[in-house]
């Protein structure tokens, strides 16, 4: 929770910690995450779909959205983009499992694996 000081209404003051449960699984874990600020930054919400593709000690996280949101995500000069990857760079550092995550329009192909 959240309180505005009155005295000063530029001052935010935490009263709870906010923390994502921690589960099993810190690949399930991210790909919500990353599921849910995708549904947060998109129009389309319903075209939003994350995999997880595992690559030795580290996951790639695909997310792919309608092709008239690829803007929203990626954001201005890809700055919402790299905050996402910077989110996953940190907790890559905490799960000591390395995240990427690759953003592709909804229809394009899968990339193959060669």
């Amino acid at each position: 929770m959240i309180l505005r000081d009155s005295q000063n209404p530029k001052v935010c003051v935490m009263t709870q910690a906010a923390q994502f449960p921690a589960g099993e699984d810190p690949v399930k874990n991210m790909t919500e995450l990353v599921t849910e600020i995708a549904h947060a930054l998109v129009d389309d919400p319903g075209s939003v779909s994350v995999e997880a593709i595992a690559d030795g000690d580290s996951t790639v996280i695909r997310l792919r959205v309608a092709q008239s949101d690829v803007g929203k995500v990626i954001g201005k000069q890809g700055r919402t983009a790299r905050s996402m990857r910077t989110i996953l760079s940190a907790a890559s550092m905490k799960f000591k499992h390395r995240f990427s995550l690759d953003i592709v329009e909804q229809g394009d192909p899968p990339a193959s694996s060669n």
